[in-house]
């Protein structure tokens, strides 16, 4: 059986799988709490220690109805998950507390993971090549010619094996007919139709990842040596999302003679993905995962639970994405910021699998912590098309229904009891676009073409260009590759097909091939100028449309695979032609990018491509197809054929029916076997990379990508009390909707940034600087990034770009450094800002960074509830102006300088003073949630506090 030991307070809970039924009276005490709740309450009563998870801990999740919003509670989740972007950082932390300890006198090998660690190296990948594919066969005159000439098939190496050697991209005869028929057999040349090893552009992608990253990878090597209990997924594998739900996740996991429900938090934004699975999850910083890693549980407000009841028949033409942005729409009007959401009702039953890790993923876009979907009968469906083992299932099945964490939607007296209910019909959503800067604006397919007319025509802003009505009209003529094209107010320039996030849903990516099938027989293709991406996300995913026979038709149209891992929603794009970036300069013209993830700031993709929309991956083909978003889908034809003849979406758009056919006879176990394998089995480059075999990480002084931090360079084992921030100046006057993006830029390094300057004096050229992102475990570059985004509006200065007033001198410099300035001269620093401080994705460095800048406080209006947890774990105070009160209203300039008082006795949520020096006087609350937020901050930061948990 499963025996516990006799001090435990709940011991007398834990029983065998058999038995378990004897405990219904108990069990009826959780059987109107919410599914997520019910999980909650079981690893508290599994952990409970009467240290980190008290026994009050389970009453307060018992009496949830009374004690939400109130009472604080400790949660153990079963492993943490990391992405490389911020996995690194933290790697590289607890490298730095290993040589803090030894110094001490610890033994470095204490420092290990104690909770089950996964880290997924995905984040690294860049678009360096792309469209090697041809639009177009050869005719036979051609292929004799170019047979004679020795040149190769999609830009592929003489020699390289396995490839058609006939052609290159560049030897693509003209004026050729698009309606060509491409055979279905795997991984075709489309020039030749002859087999090739993997699509060159791929491998060459992933070749420059592996030689741009070798530093990071060695690193991750050591980390997979030298650390228990953490598992590195090399690159080229599975983007972290999609790893976690086709291998990671379990349902249910056994250890230490226990088997009990699968749960995670991870440092990737879309980690809520696996609740759709059942499977409890959200986002954490890469500060507070160190600390579970660590084991320390995760403290959280006990939520509220938002009841969503899905009812109606879904619209035929609706796909994931139309469902999934009806409903981030629908919840974000709600208000439900900060809340768990549960999804119930009779719609629920019409939701695959991947239906609901679509819907569950973009929780973070309405401000909700999870959007829970229960086991019910679909998701064991869903695991025994993925090759669970059926023994496992089994045991899968019976312990939740034992525990009462099955779901049947048969017998309406299960339902759970919740904080609110809000109801939607799904026979309302219609297909939208969202756009042209923020996800939640979104936009009725049919109205696309007047919405974007009225952007033109709005103020600068959220939905605004603000372009003059005669210069709307304007088209720049330009040549590409010796051929005329005219570019005009939104022309597609940037077309990303992309898998993961809210995508990972096989229908919408099988959708996207079929159209891409029917639009190539219907003769139609895609201009060649515009940077066309397919980003898999998964191998899983090029199984299928490579399986299913639409692979070639979508090389065909230009969105060929470049390779696996997150390009273009983090800002990975290879630069855009010259002639196509000189036409957008000339015209002063609003470009536009279609993309189907879920980030899509303003400049994120590329500077000069100003209006970026989310849509479909069907419909990203399309627009790509029409080559504008100036266009009504419903009445404009998408393009003409080669007879002349108008092609309109409706004409090749794939019905459901088509869809759920190539679905069910495409995704089957047999995929999901040889994924594992191949993760299983890893790179040859990765099990070829060397490593150091220490037990301390041998930092390399000349190394530009990892480096020691400074965070453990006054490491004692005394704490110190809290100190008063004494006459700091503002380094940084914001507005509303500061984002992390904003903060701490994950995208390419600007040459004549301050992070560029410091990457010059170490020798390294323009094309050797890599991303902000793959040098995250460079302090000296992360810190020097900080704010370094060409958006960043700062008052202090009154335009936009990486500059701040430098108060005392009157000068304007790089944000870095007027920083430095003030540190050498001892003055501390403080940022003042609107609502929504640190809104976006989830970056440790947006914490870290400003840490490391010498700022002490944030003053704002509102914060982004994950960044506000960043903030409290590097010892950064997160104030709040009171309700009602703003900068503006209190009439500050930004150039007053700030003393704020913070008593020795901080207890959380108090109210301090703040005094300027114009003799003002204002309150703020300190947005310290709990006891152990105050813990973090008396500790300078999580990072010391675990370091002296460690020290004799």
């Amino acid at each position: 059986g499963l025996l516990f030991c006799t001090e435990h307070p709940f011991g007398h809970l834990i029983d065998t799988l058999q038995i378990l039924q004897k405990y219904e009276q108990a069990l009826s005490l959780v059987e109107k709490l919410p599914f997520c709740m019910r999980v909650l309450l079981e690893s508290t009563i599994r952990k409970c220690d009467g240290f980190y998870i008290k026994t009050d801990d389970v009453s307060s999740i018992l009496d949830w109805q009374k004690q939400q919003n109130q009472a604080e509670v400790a949660f153990s989740p079963a492993r943490v998950l990391l992405q490389d972007f911020t996995g690194i950082p933290a790697m590289v932390d607890l490298a730095a507390m290993r040589d803090a300890l030894a110094k001490q006198g610890v033994d470095p090998n204490l420092v290990n993971p104690r909770c089950p660690t996964d880290l997924i190296v995905d984040h690294s990948l860049q678009i360096d090549y792309s469209k090697c594919a041809i639009q177009g066969p050869p005719s036979p005159m051609d292929e004799r010619s170019s047979s004679s000439s020795g040149s190769h098939c999609a830009g592929q190496r003489p020699g390289h094996r396995g490839g058609c050697s006939k052609a290159s991209c560049s030897d693509a005869p003209s004026g050729r007919s698009a309606a060509v028929q491409i055979e279905n057999t795997p991984l075709l040349c489309p020039f030749h139709l002859q087999p090739v090893s993997e699509p060159e552009t791929m491998i060459r992608n992933q070749e420059m990842e592996l030689i741009r990253n070798k530093e990071r990878l060695q690193f991750f090597k050591w980390c997979s040596k030298a650390f228990k209990n953490i598992n590195v997924v090399p690159p080229d594998i599975n983007t972290v999302h999609q790893l976690n739900l086709e291998y990671l996740c379990q349902v249910v996991q056994e250890g230490e003679g226990f088997i009990y429900p699968d749960s995670v938090v991870g440092t990737d934004s879309h980690t809520t993905m696996i609740n759709g699975l059942g499977i409890l999850g959200w986002g954490v910083g890469g500060i507070e995962s160190e600390a579970v890693m660590l084991g320390q549980p995760v403290s959280l407000t006990l939520p509220q639970v938002i009841g969503c009841k899905l009812v109606g028949t879904i619209n035929p033409l609706a796909t994931s994405i139309d469902i999934v942005l009806g409903i981030t729409k629908h919840l974000r009007q709600a208000g439900i910021g900060g809340k768990f959401v549960e999804f119930f009702g009779p719609g629920v039953q019409q939701l695959s699998a991947s239906d609901r890790t679509t819907i569950a993923n973009m929780c973070p876009e309405y401000n909700a912590t999870v959007s829970f979907f229960p086991v019910d009968d679909i998701t064991l469906q869903h695991f025994k098309h993925t090759s669970t083992d059926h023994t496992k299932l089994v045991v899968l099945e019976d312990y939740l229904k034992s525990i009462k964490l099955f779901r049947s939607y048969g017998d309406q007296s299960e339902e759970p009891q919740y904080s609110e209910v809000i109801e939607m019909n799904l026979s309302s959503i219609v297909p939208h676009v969202s756009g042209p800067k923020r996800p939640q604006d979104r936009v009725a397919v049919t109205c696309m073409k007047e919405d974007f007319i009225n952007c033109l025509n709005e103020k600068v802003g959220f939905k605004g260009f603000h372009i003059s009505k005669e210069k709307q009209a304007t088209r720049v003529p330009f040549l590409h590759e010796g051929a005329e094209y005219n570019l005009a107010h939104g022309s597609v320039v940037i077309a990303a097909v992309i898998s993961c996030t809210n995508n990972c849903n096989p229908s919408v990516m099988l959708a996207a091939g079929l159209l891409a099938k029917k639009a190539v027989e219907a003769g139609l293709m895609v201009k060649p100028y515009i940077r066309t991406s397919l980003v898999p996300g998964s191998g899983t995913v090029t199984h299928y449309l490579n399986t299913s026979g639409v692979l070639p038709y979508l090389r065909k149209l230009g969105f060929e695979v470049v390779g696996y891992g997150c390009a273009t929603c983090v800002g990975n794009t290879a630069p855009l032609p010259e002639s196509v970036v000189d036409a957008i300069k000339q015209g002063d013209l609003v470009a536009c990018g279609v993309l189907s993830g879920n980030r899509h700031l303003e400049g994120r993709l590329c500077d000069c491509v100003r209006a970026n929309y989310l849509a479909s991956p069907p419909l990203v083909v399309a627009y790509a197809i029409a080559g504008t978003v100036s266009i009504n889908l419903e009445t404009e034809p998408l393009g003409v054929n080669s007879e002349g003849k108008d092609v309109y979406l409706r004409d090749i758009w794939p019905s459901k029916e088509e869809v759920n056919h190539t679905e069910e006879n495409i995704v089957i176990a047999s995929m999901f076997k040889e994924l594992r394998s191949r993760m299983e089995k890893g790179s040859t480059f990765w099990n070829s990379l060397e490593s150091a075999e220490s037990a301390l990480f041998p930092w390399d002084p000349k190394s530009t990508y990892i480096r020691c931090p400074s965070f453990f360079s006054k490491l004692s084992k005394e704490v110190c009390t809290p100190q008063s921030i004494e006459g700091a100046y503002p380094l940084l006057f914001l507005g509303d909707k500061v984002t992390t993006d904003h903060i701490s830029p994950a995208g390419s390094i600007a040459r004549v940034s301050a992070a560029a300057k410091y990457l010059q004096s170490k020798r390294l050229t323009p094309r050797e600087f890599n991303s902000y992102g793959a040098r995250r475990g460079n302090d000296a570059v992360m810190t020097r990034g900080t704010f370094a985004s060409i958006k960043l509006q700062n008052r202090l200065i009154g335009k936009t770009g990486p500059k701040t007033l430098h108060i005392p001198s009157g000068q304007t410099l790089d944000v870095f450094e007027a920083a430095e300035r003030y540190q050498r001269d001892g003055v501390p620093l403080i940022i003042l800002a609107g609502k929504e401080y640190g809104s976006g994705s989830s970056r440790d460095w947006a914490a870290k960074g400003p840490y490391l800048l010498g700022v002490r406080a944030v003053i704002a209006e509102s914060f982004e509830k994950i960044h506000r947890n960043h903030l409290v774990g590097m010892g950064i105070a997160p104030l709040q102006f009171l309700p009602g009160q703003n900068a503006d209203s209190l009439e500050l300039c930004g150039k007053e300088r700030f003393t704020i008082n913070i008593p020795q006795e901080l207890i959380p949520r108090q109210q301090l003073i703040v005094q300027t020096s114009t003799g003002k006087s204002f309150s703020v609350m300190a947005l310290f949630e709990n006891d152990m937020d105050v813990a973090f901050f008396r500790h300078g930061g999580i990072l010391k506090y675990v370091a002296r948990s460690l020290l004799p």
